[in-house]
């Protein structure tokens, strides 16, 4: 969720349940459970939290977020929010994540959904345009075309996860750390040594998602709406020593999304991509507990994607992904700097490195009254981003004329799970981010 210009009261909830519908970052994960030295007999957190923000998109805010974690399954999350503001926006998301079906102990079931009316959503899609014209959301576009308006925006996630028994799985589908101030404290699981067969988890997903959005456009569009049902297959192998803050090691991602057109509004597309990311144990000092250098890249193509110039020369997209889907950057994880799907064409390529500095001064870890967080340690994280969307997919386009910005972020562990805060400049202007996880 896009805060801009906003005093942050209070989001952490709100980001734990809405991380799953920004489709970013890969969809799969190792499945897990910690244990705090600071309450090892406790297994089970629950927090109940009112918050309040004002947001460009939104206007003043304010919801009550829920989370239930452990209950029933160590590595089992449900969480949900509800929330309205002053200018008509109402907004529900309800969740569970990662419940290990009875049947099949290595298989993982997850489902999330939400539904709301928005007084300004935002898109970067035109009118047809001439051939050879910049077109909204290309990498040359105007940062000002685009539309916004109301409409509501509805989406749901099914997604099955099986850990494969070879590497740290092959002891068991789940991973058990210890933490001792925020700090792994056993041996974790991988990063020593490259091997899928004896190292780090594997895993293979399969996803089932949905997304509605309708639009209240201005004449000639009229009212647009857009709608994908897409079908998502992936592998993830994560080398990493924890998940949630990894310190050294590497993960790789690789998926092939398919819409068959399925739905009144839908178009069939694909879409492939690969993600990698690396991880540096920078080591301690006496200022700091943990060191470390993190960088990312992902890349992605659609083969469906199709450009034509019609009769009146005007270019005519066909079979591409829809601007929320597919090659896209903009928003919480990839250029942060820039608004949500800012830019989306055929194909993409982004990089990013990060900073991330915990020193051991922890300012809210010993305020009586907000011990309920479970804080042990803040982050400040420096980061630089570069991304580049094209036509086609070809190397020289992709590395010139890059998209370029910068920033720093605040992170904090908090009962296990990173929650982040992240400020980003670029040449069109400044974002601040509110989410939960680090963005790789």
């Amino acid at each position: 969720m896009l805060i801009k210009r906003t005093l942050f009261v209070f989001t952490m909830v709100v980001c734990c349940v809405s991380s799953t519908s920004l489709y970013a970052r890969p969809d799969a994960s190792v499945k897990f459970s910690i244990i705090r030295e600071e309450n090892p007999k406790q297994q089970q957190n629950k927090l109940l939290v009112p918050y309040g923000f004002s947001a460009d998109s939104l206007g003043l805010t304010i919801g009550l977020g829920g989370m239930l974690k452990g209950y029933g399954q160590d590595q089992l999350l449900m969480a949900g929010t509800a929330m309205a503001s002053f200018d008509d926006a109402a907004i529900a998301i309800l969740g569970m994540w990662d419940y290990q079906l009875p049947f099949a102990n290595r298989l993982f079931f997850s489902a999330v959904g939400s539904t709301g009316t928005y007084p300004r959503q935002r898109a970067y899609v035109s009118v047809p345009r001439p051939a050879g014209d910049t077109y909204a959301g290309s990498n040359d576009s105007d940062k000002d075309d685009y539309f916004e308006d109301s409409g509501t925006d509805s989406w749901m996630d099914f997604k099955l996860e099986y850990v494969l028994p070879i590497g740290d799985g092959s002891d068991g589908p789940l991973e058990s750390y210890k933490l001792k101030s925020g700090m792994l404290s056993n041996t974790g699981s991988g990063g020593d040594t490259w091997n899928p067969l004896s190292s780090g988890t594997t895993i293979l997903m399969l996803k089932q998602f949905n997304r509605y959005q309708s639009f209240d456009l201005p004449l000639p569009l009229g009212k647009k709406n857009y709608s994908t049902h897409p079908l998502r297959l992936g592998i993830l192998y994560n080398n990493t020593d924890f998940p949630s803050n990894p310190s050294k090691g590497s993960s790789q991602y690789v998926a092939y999304t398919k819409d068959f057109a399925w739905g009144e509004y839908s178009e069939e597309w694909d879409f492939i991509e690969f993600e990698a990311s690396k991880y540096y144990n920078l080591g301690s000092t006496d200022w700091s507990k943990q060191q470390v250098l993190a960088l990312n890249i992902w890349t992605g193509y659609s083969p469906s994607f199709s450009a034509e110039t019609d009769a009146n020369g005007n270019r005519i997209v066909s079979d591409d992904p829809p601007f929320s889907q597919g090659a896209r950057l903009g928003g919480l994880y990839r250029m942060r700097a820039y608004p949500s799907n800012r830019f989306h064409d055929k194909a993409v390529l982004y990089g990013s490195l990060e900073y991330r500095w915990t020193p051991y001064w922890n300012p809210i870890g010993n305020i009586h009254w907000l011990k309920f967080l479970q804080m042990d340690w803040m982050q400040v994280v420096p980061f630089v981003e570069l991304g580049r969307v094209a036509d086609e997919y070809d190397p020289g386009e992709l590395l010139s004329d890059i998209k370029v910005d910068g920033g720093i972020g605040l992170r904090a562990m908090m009962a296990g799970g990173v929650a982040r805060f992240d400020v980003a400049a670029s040449e069109e202007g400044s974002s601040i981010w509110v989410m939960f996880g680090h963005p790789f």
